[in-house]
């Protein structure tokens, strides 16, 4: 696989990966599906399977759909399994790529023989992850934003996007109002709610056995309010006026809504990896061992998500680190990021070591992304942050980003629950690593002029501990 553009990355729990996209293959003539992220597929009759790129089979989707031109470009084609995920360039053979699917399974994953030998991948057509937010912002099409909400509800769903209690329960009352119509005082109960209570919260919040929102208990993050807590927000879900003649026409307001509130979350529209990260030393022993993480990265920046508790452990815009990998060829994969921080009150650069055979794609669409936004959004980052709230058009833009102000919100970093690798100047060495440099300990960053990111030099005695 080349390019940058193909990202691999974990899958969630929701795709429908466990079905081939090829259903018969003749000599000319072949029958595909394609799945949506309602679950819904797209058959589709072509010639020439073999041949045919994803930019054709692309357009072939959206005819069918009949979607506007500016489908071209807020999704893409993805080869999707449960061991691994890879958006397609416009370019490559689709059919090729699943032929040759257990060769990349060995190259980007550690799954064993026995699963890479069953794997199957299926075609999908998802969010492209190379589309900005200012331009989803533009889009009025009811069915572009209905896939748009679909995706985003199921991410939400699947705990991929950590959410803090009140904004599932925001996002959730959302939910309510497409699935359910405007709300009437009465119906629907707490109880009505419960009946499908997951499919308008994260698995992980919906614990009946310890009751809602057990999982949250003892973590010192704020109980939920149960189905109440849901519910009140359903009641507040505002209606446009004039549009409650007509079920369908209302909903595309409350598609865009959605949206909205999860574009407060920092690691919307990424494209996901699996790798794993060393825990702090902890005990008498000081054991450490390794803990499951999901990787982010968008076009804004890089989040690394623990796995089990779906909270942040760290985000990072691209002006606020320092990036390079190393490949199996040299020692084990590893994605290596270094950004700025303390040890007792010392500024120092730390590094920050995640385990991976995707470290090569994670380093690459880093890359990538910080190509094309140099090249299409040169404004400041103050002005990129406004400019979604003047793209909003009738919709009211959010004047606050609440989440990110929230003591112990889940989006926020936890650089205390990392085990990193420090280094300061003057010979003032915490933890010595190399290899030698005069500036940062890698030379791959974003310079933008003054940005936020800055080298703390390592002196020439610095090697491996």
């Amino acid at each position: 696989m080349d390019g940058t553009e193909g990202n691999a990355g974990q899958p969630g729990p929701a795709d429908r990966s466990h079905r081939s996209s090829v259903s018969s293959v003749g000599a000319r003539a072949a029958d595909v599906l394609v799945y949506l992220a309602d679950d819904t597929m797209v058959p589709l009759a072509v010639e020439n399977l073999p041949s045919l790129t994803a930019h054709e089979l692309h357009q072939a989707v959206r005819e069918v759909l009949q979607l506007p031109d500016v489908a071209l470009d807020a999704f893409a084609l993805w080869l999707v399994s449960p061991l691994l995920e890879v958006q397609l360039k416009p370019k490559h053979q689709p059919y090729k790529l699943g032929r040759q699917w257990q060769e990349l399974l060995l190259r980007f994953t550690d799954a064993p023989d026995d699963d890479v030998a069953m794997d199957e991948p299926s075609l999908q057509f998802r969010r492209n992850v190379f589309f900005p937010k200012r331009r989803e912002l533009q889009i009025h099409d009811k069915e572009v934003l209905r896939l748009l909400y679909e995706e985003a509800k199921g991410n939400v769903l699947a705990a991929r996007y950590p959410c803090d209690v009140e904004d599932c329960e925001a996002l959730g009352a959302l939910v309510c109002r497409v699935q359910l119509g405007p709300y009437q005082p009465g119906q629907p109960t707490a109880c009505a709610l419960r009946e499908k209570l997951d499919s308008f919260l994260p698995a992980h919040l919906c614990k009946r056995g310890h009751g809602l929102f057990a999982a949250l208990r003892g973590r010192g993050t704020k109980a939920g309010t149960g189905e109440q807590g849901l519910l009140n927000a359903y009641r507040r879900v505002k209606e446009v006026a004039g549009s409650e003649s007509e079920h369908e026409a209302s909903l595309s307001p409350h598609y865009r809504a959605y949206l909205l509130k999860c574009h407060e979350l920092p690691f919307y529209g990424s494209a996901f990896f699996h790798g794993e990260i060393d825990k702090p030393a902890q005990g008498f022993l000081h054991r450490g061992g390794q803990k499951p993480v999901s990787v982010a990265i968008s076009l804004e920046g890089v989040h690394v998500i623990d796995s089990r508790e779906k909270h942040v452990l760290l985000g990072l815009r691209f002006q606020e680190l320092s990036w390079d990998h190393t490949s199996p060829e040299e020692e084990e994969s590893v994605l290596w990021l270094e950004f700025d921080g303390d040890n007792e009150g010392t500024p120092v650069n730390k590094l920050l070591k995640i385990y991976s055979k995707q470290a090569e794609l994670m380093s690459s669409l880093i890359e990538y992304c910080i190509e094309l936004s140099q090249a299409t959004e040169p404004a400041t980052p103050q002005e990129s942050a406004a400019s979604p709230a003047s793209a909003a058009g009738s919709s009211p833009p959010p004047t606050q980003h609440p989440q990110l102000r929230r003591q112990g919100s889940v989006v926020c970093s936890r650089i205390q629950h990392l085990s990193t690798i420090d280094y300061v100047e003057e010979g003032e060495q915490i933890k010595r690593v190399k290899p030698k440099r005069s500036t940062s300990f890698f030379s791959r960053q974003l310079s933008l002029g003054q940005g936020s990111y800055a080298v703390v030099q390592p002196t020439e005695s610095l090697e491996q501990g």
